[in-house]
């Protein structure tokens, strides 16, 4: 850290006030204050949509080395969707040949508020000791006296209640084709509806053949039918999915025409929805790239990818009746067996909570996307 860098403070909505510098640009940003894991892959955390209106707090003690490159964001347009980041030790010098600037020079670029030189593992206790919690972030002359910054943070709403999907979602439909040779037609199309799509899911499956039609969450089931769609995604997202209304209903709808699905993160908390289950919002949640996650059917874990602060009702093998037919729930969390999968028994619709998609890695979890083509390959003549 410089020594002519201005004062921040960090407000939890407890009281607790962590003080250090700025870090980025300077200003207001509120937000709930949650901690992320992962030791790499911060510009795909920080341009993850998952994060809309979240502070993240960085457990890796060290922030910024690798700078920022033109290839890694995971949003359209490159944006930034944190609320505002907060870290230990902004490095002072980028060390990286794909490097095009810094960190800090994109968060000033894009406005983006956070604060550095605290203790990220004093916050990262609190926060798991008492749970994710309201927060601000504050520097120049956004700064007041601290129980003014305090009423400011307790004004903002809380996550859960919260609907943020259409903060995130596409406002138009746009189409990536897969890359193929000798003229070679697509294998499937498939309707992805953007809940806060990353950019990343598309290529996994353009690079597997298929043709994918990005759509707005508020999509009809007449307009997805319109596509002729083979198979039907739910992505990742921000915010509480018991506000989904209309994307619960559009599941359903699916489902009883029988198209094959497929959903990730807050896409699966709208299957378990969809499916009869209740969601409810976690202490802390789980945000990082080394979360371990069992398969009920096989006992295969895999290292994956999370960010979520909701989850499904159930347990470990729990099975249940559904309107589509049997449920069950199909992945558990290693470390607190914490629902991470439901699916119907039949085989055509499933989902998984963590992200197979992992731009950052790991990468344990890309076979899902095969398995979405299995499906669809046996269900396609059922259109």
């Amino acid at each position: 850290m410089t020594a002519h860098l201005s004062p921040a403070l960090l407000v939890l909505e407890d009281g607790t006030v962590h003080r250090g510098v700025e870090f980025g640009a300077v200003g207001q940003t509120l937000g709930e204050a949650v901690f992320c894991t992962a030791m790499t892959g911060y510009q795909e955390t920080l341009t993850d949509p998952s994060y809309a209106r979240q502070i993240v707090v960085a457990t890796a003690p060290q922030i910024g080395n690798t700078g920022w490159n033109d290839e890694d964001d995971e949003s359209r347009g490159d944006r930034i969707w944190v609320a505002g980041y907060a870290v230990r030790n902004p490095t002072r010098r980028v060390s990286n040949w794909r490097a095009s600037g810094t960190l800090e020079g994109e968060l000033v670029d894009q406005g983006v508020v956070g604060i550095g030189g605290i203790d990220t593992r004093a916050l990262v206790r609190r926060l798991r000791d008492n749970g994710s919690m309201r927060a601000g972030i504050f520097s120049g002359d956004a700064l007041a006296p601290e129980a003014e910054l305090l009423d400011r943070v307790r004004s903002q709403p809380e996550m859960k209640g919260r609907n943020l999907i259409g903060e995130v979602s596409t406002g138009e439909a746009y189409t990536i084709d897969p890359v193929l040779s000798g003229g070679a037609e697509p294998r499937f199309t498939v309707v992805a509806v953007d809940l806060g799509i990353k950019t990343n899911t598309p290529r996994m499956f353009a690079e597997r053949g298929m043709r994918v039609h990005v759509v707005p969450s508020t999509i009809t089931l007449d307009e997805v039918r319109s596509f002729n769609p083979d198979g039907f995604f739910l992505s990742n997202g921000p915010g509480d999915p018991a506000t989904a209304e209309h994307e619960v209903e559009l599941t359903r709808g699916v489902l009883d025409a029988g198209l094959p699905l497929f959903g990730i993160c807050l896409g699966n908390q709208l299957l378990g929805r969809a499916l009869g289950l209740q969601t409810y919002k976690m202490k802390f949640g789980h945000r990082g790239i080394n979360i371990p996650v069992v398969e009920d059917s096989t006992g295969r874990i895999s290292i994956t990818a999370q960010n979520h602060g909701f989850a499904l009702e159930g347990e470990r093998g729990d099975e249940f009746d559904t309107p589509f037919g049997r449920g069950r729930v199909s992945h558990v969390c290693a470390n607190d067996g914490v629902v991470e999968g439901v699916e119907l028994l039949g085989g055509r619709a499933f989902s998984v909570q963590y992200h197979p998609e992992a731009a950052a890695g790991p990468h344990d979890a890309a076979y899902l996307f095969d398995k979405f083509a299995t499906v669809m390959g046996t269900t396609s003549g059922d259109k």
